[in-house]
Order: C-alpha cells, then sequence, then structure tokens
C-alpha cells in the first residue's frame, strides 16, 4: 500500500486534486475510465470532484456509511472517505452502476478526510484540525497499467507463479480454476515470506512466527495438490518453496537489497520449516481425512462439523494452522467447531502458565498506596546495605500499619540495595533489621524481591524476631556471596551470547533467561542442536575471556545513543528513553539493568550442564560459572572417584568398562529374549490343536487365544511360527498381559486370508481399542497393545466373533 498523510497541511481540495493529477497525469489512465465514490451525506467532496476536478455528476457515486465512512474505532478520529475507481468496462454503460462489482471496477486509490472526534454517546464532533490519510494500491495499479485480468498476473507476482507452475509441470493459462488458485497462493505466499523471513521473522507458534509459519504451511499444502513431490527437481526429500524463493529474491534487488544478503539464511530457515512440516504432514492429512470422513458419516445436522477438539489435536500433534484445517473441512463441505477449537487452546494456555507465578501488590486501595509511595530508589549497584525507612506493609496482600514475628510480609522502603527481579536476573536475598543500641530488635529474612506498581520495589519475607511498624528505620542488608553468584552468571550470560554469535552465527537472538544463584540458563534462536564441538568451543572462548581479566564498562547513556552505539537489546523489551549500557569491551555490549562483575576474571570457570530445545525453533543453555562451577566441578568428582570404586578400576578405564559390560548386559538381554521366544513357539505348538475351521465354500484355520503372561516380542514370535505351520488360510490372533498393567495383542493373516480382503492392520485397532488401547500394521501381520489386562479375554471373544462373521461372509 502507497500512501501519504497530513496533520493540519492541508485538506479536502488539495487531497483530491492532487489523487487525480497522479492517476490522470503522471499515471496517464484516462479520465472517462474513473468514477468516483463519495460519502452519501459529504456535499463538500461532491462539489469538489463536480465542479473543480471536472468529474460528471453521473460518475460520481454517493455511498453509505458501511462503505465510505472510516471509523478508528468506537471512538476517536474519524471521517467521510472518497475513492477513485478504474472502469474495465466503459462499453457497459452507465445504467444500474454497482461500483462494488469487481468483474468491471476495481477501487485502485482512498481518501480518507478525518474531520470528527466521535464520542462515547456517538456524537461527531469537528476536530480543530483536519487531517489526511490517503492509500493506492500498488498490485492494483500494476494490474491496471499492465492490462492483466487480475493482481496474481502482475509482474510483481507471476515471475513467482511461472517458477512454481515449472515445478508443478503445469501451465498456469492452460490450468482450470483449482489449479491457478494454488498456483497464486503460492506466488502471494512466498513473496511474503521471504521478506518476513528477511526481516528476522523466526517461524514458531505465537505472534508474528506464527504467521509466517502459517503462510509457509499453507504453500507447502498448496504444492502437494500441484503435485509436486520432494523439490520437484527429482529429490523426493528435498523442498521446493527454496526453490520458488530464489525469484522472489532475485525479484528483490532493486527493492529491498538487504534480502539479497540474507538470502542464505532465508533460504536455510524455509528449508528447515518446510522438510519439518512434511514429516507429519502426510500423517495429519490421512488423519484429518478420516475425521472428516466421520464427520460425514455421523452427521444429523445439515452440515457436517468436525469437533473443535479434533481441530485442536491436528493444531497441537501434526502443526496443521487451523486455517489450514478449515480449508480443507470447507473443500468437503464440513464446518468446524471454532468455539471448543478456541476453549482447547484456551485450556492449554491456562495449563502452559500454572507453572509461572505473576507477582502482584495487590492491597485494599491500590490508588491510596500508589499516592503516599513514591518509587523505590535503587542503590545496589554501588552499596550491598543502606538504612531505609519503612514506606508500607503488607500481609496477604493487604496494607497493615504493624507485623509481629513469625508473619509472612511484603516490605516496601523509600530504598533499597536489594536488586529486585528483571530481565532474568532473581531477586536478592539477605536481611532487614532493625537494631536498639547493641541489640536486635527485629530481623526480617528476605527472600524475594520483586517490582510492582511502577517500580515500587517488594521486599517479601518473614519475620524472624520482633516487630515490624511504618515509618520505622531499618538496615537492609543483601547477601553478598548469593549476590556475587548472581553477578557471575549475569556477566557470564553476556559472554554466553557473545559465544554463541560468534561460533554459530550473528543471527541467533535471545529468546529468554534466567540468572540464578546456583546456574543461569540461556534460550536463543536457532534451527537445530549444538555439536558437541560447537559447545566446547563455546566454552573455550568464554573461559579464554574471563581469564582475560578484562574491566567491564558501565554506562548510562540516551536509548537512540546505545542503539548506535551497536548495543544488544533484548527484544520484545520495553526501555525508557535513559538505559543502561554494560560493556566488555572487545566482546560484548548490551542494554542491561542487572548486576554485574567488575573484571571477568571474578567469573573463575564457566561449563555447560546442558544443551536442549525447548521449543520450535528454540534452544536452550543451562550453565554454571563461579562458585557454582567449582561446586559442579568438584560433585562431578566425587560422582567419578564412587564409580572408580564400584568398577573397580582407574578413572581413565570406566569408559571401556561400561561398554564391555553393557556389551554383556545386551547379549545376555538376547539370551533371555531368545529363550522366552523359544518357550512362546513351544506354548503354540501345544496351542495349535486348539483351531477351529470357518467357512463354507473355503475352510480357513482360526486361532483366537491367551498366552498368558508372555511378553510382546514372544507374542510376536508365536503367532509368526502358528501363521507357518497352520494350513493356509489360516487366521490367528493371540493376546497376554505381560505386567504392569499393560496388555499385547498380535494378529498374523496368511495370504489366501488377506487376499479375501481382511487384513490385520485394520482388524486389530478396534479390538485393542476394547483393552483401552490402539495398534495397526501390515494387511498380514499387525500388533497392538493397551492398558486394561481385565479387558482382554473379552476383546479376544470379540475378536473370535469377528473373525468367525467375516469370514463366513467372505467364503459363501
Amino acid at each position: 500500500m502507497l500512501g501519504n498523510f497530513s496533520f493540519g497541511d492541508y485538506f479536502k481540495k488539495e487531497a483530491i486534486k492532487w489523487a487525480w493529477e497522479l492517476a490522470i497525469k503522471e499515471f496517464g489512465l484516462p479520465a472517462d475510465r474513473l468514477w468516483i465514490s463519495v460519502f452519501e451525506d459529504d456535499d463538500e467532496t461532491f462539489s469538489i470532484w463536480h465542479d473543480e476536478v471536472g468529474v460528471p455528476v453521473e460518475r460520481i457515486k454517493r455511498m453509505g456509511e458501511e462503505d465510505n465512512f472510516w471509523n478508528s474505532g468506537v471512538t476517536g478520529p474519524c471521517g467521510p472517505c472518497s475513492e477513485i475507481y478504474y472502469d474495465f468496462q466503459p462499453e457497459r454503460g452507465y445504467s444500474n452502476i454497482d461500483l462494488g462489482d469487481d468483474t468491471r471496477f476495481i477501487e485502485f486509490y482512498n481518501l480518507v478526510f478525518m474531520q470528527y472526534n466521535k464520542t462515547e454517546d456517538g456524537l461527531l464532533q469537528p476536530l480543530k484540525q483536519k487531517n489526511i490519510d490517503t492509500g493506492l494500491g500498488l498490485e492494483r495499479m500494476a494490474r491496471i497499467l499492465q492490462k492483466v485480468p487480475n493482481n496474481y498476473e502482475t509482474d510483481l507476482i507471476f515471475p513467482i507463479i511461472e517458477k512454481a507452475s515449472k515445478l508443478a509441470n503445469v501451465s498456469y493459462f492452460h490450468s482450470d480454476d483449482s489449479v491457478k488458485l494454488n498456483l497464486k497462493i503460492i506466488g502471494d505466499h512466498l513473496r511474503a515470506i521471504v521478506y518476513l523471513l528477511s526481516d528476522g521473522v523466526v517461524p514458531s507458534n505465537i505472534g508474528r512466527g506464527y504467521v509466517v509459519r502459517r503462510l509457509i504451511r499453507r504453500a507447502v499444502r498448496c504444492g502437494r495438490l500441484l503435485g509436486i513431490k520432494g523439490d520437484g527437481q527429482g529429490d523426493l526429500k528435498g523442498a521446493f518453496l527454496p526453490i520458488i524463493a530464489e525469484k522472489v529474491i532475485d525479484m528483490s534487488i532493486y527493492i529491498d537489497s538487504d534480502v539479497k544478503t540474507r538470502s542464505s539464511s532465508v533460504l536455510d530457515k524455509l528449508k528447515r520449516e518446510e522438510l519439518q512440516f512434511v514429516e507429519t504432514l502426510e500423517r495429519g492429512e490421512k488423519l484429518l481425512a478420516q475425521m472428516i470422513d466421520e464427520a460425514l458419516l455421523s452427521s444429523k445436522e445439515e452440515t457436517p462439523c468436525l469437533s473443535g477438539k479434533d481441530a485442536f489435536l491436528l493444531y497441537d500433534t501434526y502443526g496443521f494452522p487451523v486455517e489450514i484445517t478449515q480449508e480443507v473441512a470447507d473443500e468437503r463441505g464440513v464446518g468446524i467447531d471454532m468455539n471448543g477449537f478456541d476453549i482447547e487452546m484456551e485450556s492449554q494456555r491456562r495449563q502452559s502458565q500454572a507453572a509461572h507465578t505473576a507477582v502482584k501488590l495487590v492491597v485494599g486501595d491500590v490508588s491510596d498506596l500508589t499516592e503516599n509511595i513514591g518509587d523505590t530508589e535503587f542503590i545496589g549497584y554501588d552499596s550491598l546495605s543502606s538504612r531505609a525507612i519503612i514506606e508500607g506493609l503488607l500481609v496477604n496482600g493487604k496494607s497493615v500499619l504493624q507485623v509481629s514475628e513469625g508473619s509472612e510480609v511484603e516490605v516496601l522502603l523509600d530504598r533499597t540495595p536489594f536488586y529486585a527481579e528483571s530481565g532474568g536476573q532473581i531477586g536478592d536475598n539477605g536481611f532487614l533489621v532493625i537494631s536498639g543500641g547493641n541489640q536486635k530488635k527485629a530481623v526480617v529474612e528476605i527472600k524475594d524481591v520483586q517490582k510492582s506498581l511502577g517500580n515500587i520495589f517488594v521486599h517479601k519475607g518473614t519475620i524472624k524476631e520482633g516487630t515490624l511498624e511504618v515509618g520505622r528505620e531499618i538496615e537492609a542488608a543483601v547477601d553478598a556471596k548469593l549476590r556475587q553468584r548472581a553477578k557471575v552468571h549475569h556477566t557470564a550470560t553476556h559472554l554466553l551470547q557473545a559465544a554463541l554469535k560468534k561460533v554459530i552465527g550473528h543471527e541467533t537472538s535471545q529468546a529468554g533467561s534466567l540468572v540464578a544463584f546456583d546456574r543461569l540458563r540461556f534460550d536463543f534462536n536457532y534451527h537445530r542442536s549444538l555439536t558437541e564441538n560447537e559447545l566446547n568451543e563455546i566454552e573455550g572462548l568464554i573461559n579464554t575471556w574471563i581469564e582475560d581479566a578484562t574491566i567491564l564498562k558501565t554506562k548510562v547513556m540516551s536509548l537512540t545513543e546505545a542503539k548506535n552505539s551497536g548495543a544488544i537489546a533484548m527484544f520484545g523489551e520495553k526501555y525508557g528513553e535513559e538505559v543502561r549500557v554494560v560493556e566488555v569491551p572487545g566482546v560484548s555490549m548490551e542494554l542491561c539493568g542487572g548486576t554485574h562483575v567488575q573484571n571477568t576474571s571474578e567469573i573463575r570457570g564457566f561449563r555447560i550442564i546442558s544443551e536442549q530445545g525447548v521449543a520450535s525453533g528454540v534452544r536452550r543453555i543451562e550453565a554454571v560459572a563461579g562458585e557454582a562451577f567449582i561446586e559442579y566441578i568438584l560433585a562431578r568428582d566425587n560422582y567419578m572417584k564412587q564409580l572408580c570404586s564400584t568398577l573397580k578400576v582407574k578413572a581413565e578405564e570406566v569408559t571401556s568398562r561400561v561398554d564391555n559390560l553393557l556389551e554383556e548386559l545386551r547379549m545376555t538381554r538376547n539370551e533371555v529374549s531368545s529363550a522366552r521366544a523359544k518357550a512362546a513357539v513351544y506354548k503354540a505348538l501345544n496351542m495349535a490343536n486348539k483351531t477351529f475351521s470357518v467357512g463354507t465354500s473355503i475352510n480357513v484355520r482360526v486361532l483366537v487365544e491367551s498366552m498368558d503372561d508372555i511378553d510382546a516380542d514372544s507374542l510376536k514370535s508365536a503367532a509368526e511360527y502358528l501363521v507357518e505351520t497352520i494350513e493356509d488360510p489360516a487366521a490367528i490372533v493371540l493376546g497376554s498381559c505381560p505386567g504392569d498393567g499393560k496388555v499385547s495383542l498380535v494378529a498374523a493373516f496368511s495370504p489366501s486370508v488377506v487376499d479375501m480382503g481382511i487384513q490385520a492392520g485394520k482388524f486389530i485397532g478396534p479390538i485393542a481399542k476394547l483393552c483401552g488401547g490402539g495398534g495397526g500394521g501390515r494387511p498380514n501381520f499387525a500388533q497392538a497393545g493397551g492398558k486394561k489386562p481385565e479387558n482382554l479375554m473379552g476383546a479376544l471373544e470379540k475378536a473370535r466373533e469377528e473373525l468367525v462373521s467375516i469370514i463366513s461372509d467372505k467364503t459363501r
């Protein structure tokens, strides 16, 4: 969308004349093909178009509020609109004109005249300063100038469609409407996808990341509907979207050169996301088709409906955006219970949030509290203790004047050395003390500090001795050892981010963090797990920087100055006009309000404990530094000593000794498994005489029995033995309860039974459901499981009845 704004500089007359001049003189559009719409009561605009611009009255249409009156919301700035339409079919004349007929007209220019303020009671009050908002559709103007029937066939999108057509081996102009629609979706979506990825948007399940993920997945499905397999060029395990995206990147060179610069990252992200989706797409498509079939069969209403629970299962388990589910269902004439879907989504969101606690300052009269208590002055960068005045006390969220020994309390001070949890760093621990001479009159142990109601620090703790009163002076003292641990981990977090950017690329960015006394946790955007070599390189870099004993620099500056200096800001974080910048010279520079060491040598050592994925495209590293690093190393050394003692080997021999033990265990397990299988086969041999014949034209040997408590593998061996030894045609179904509340089932059908159309995989599933489970497999052999051993005999009886019934029908 192209546009311009005016805030009091010019209004209707100028905006209308310039719009006309742009359309007629600059774009060269014939005046007799342009139609105008105005708001039905806007005589001033009508007059300007007719009297001053010269548009004939018959080509100016008055339209209602729904079409030609713009509102910013229920209340606020608003005003009438006027639009310019292009007529593709002037030969149809002036009678029965409908500007909404998109087969003849296209609106390409919109003028919004913001001249009113709408009040809560709906009154329109004239604005002192009248404003203009104009918009011109780039694709629409391209369509008009290039004389093509739709936006997709302009040179902005059609080259992308042509690339997709080539991969699909189809001709756009010789295709039916459904093929054209899929090509148009790919062309439109790929353009948006490439620019979003270039701007740093990472596919995910939240926010703008979900927007790009939806676009990619819809484009992938459209490609599959077009018959594109793999990359469309012979590699069945490849991805086709990156190949089409190369055309988008080539077209972007003269528009946004950064897209070409970032092309390798864009194509890599796109390939990963496509291949990841393809892994589950086929299963999801089959399940969706099954759900739709069931909805069509079971529906008693005019419009069959897919349940919200099913739609959410597809979204949550198979990564199907609900929009794709809606699209597929709609193609089959099935609706979706979106209310049910929203309920499932909200339920998951509540469960996800259940593990998190939001700290809120709840008082009887919050307004009074904020009026009487100002922001807390934080002096903890320079001092770990200070005198302070108690300005407020809260017990169970209610304001009180006095609290006595044994109570849980929240203390509000005028100033504090305690750091309040923010920026990932947890709050300080320590003590608040009221002294009287040489004796302590009150002691409060502080275990947490949070910010609330703006910048008020809430010190949460327990009164160990004495009584607290509002207005009393106290001594606030931070636990210096714990503060040092937090400082060490916070600076180490900055070093970790710098090392990650150096080792795996500058495109990675922080996605969350925790700075605690015992460890640090750092979440970052990346598409794969880190290799052992990469983790070793990251550790090595950080420990080198620690050894360098670099003095940190901390400076307060304007946000603009900080960004211009190259300081890294946390995406989504809110910053004020002035920010604090923490720099490890030559290594990192970040906006940060946390506490840090003065010299990197204070960190002493750094060790990565784990690296794992926590969400799609998000990895997590946990690590220790400083005192926690020493504790970690000593603990691991102690474990190794115990292991050496148990195994009676030296430390360097532990690995080979464990490998030998594992090999011995593997061989023993194989021997046991082999013995169990032989025992099961022997038991099956004695059971073979229990077979019975079913059928008229053909006699099928049927055996349905329980094998007590043998394990699933042995059950499988028994079934394979029986189906091979009993004369074809034969149908075998066996079950067992191997323990721990489990059920095992197996079905083995000989070739002649399968040829009758009886498939083991389809047969065993419903039987397993009776035991609270499921399963499936090949037409000739299938396994299943369950969780209700008490239902096994009933399930086997059902299997016997079903087999007799099916075989009898097939052999008449």
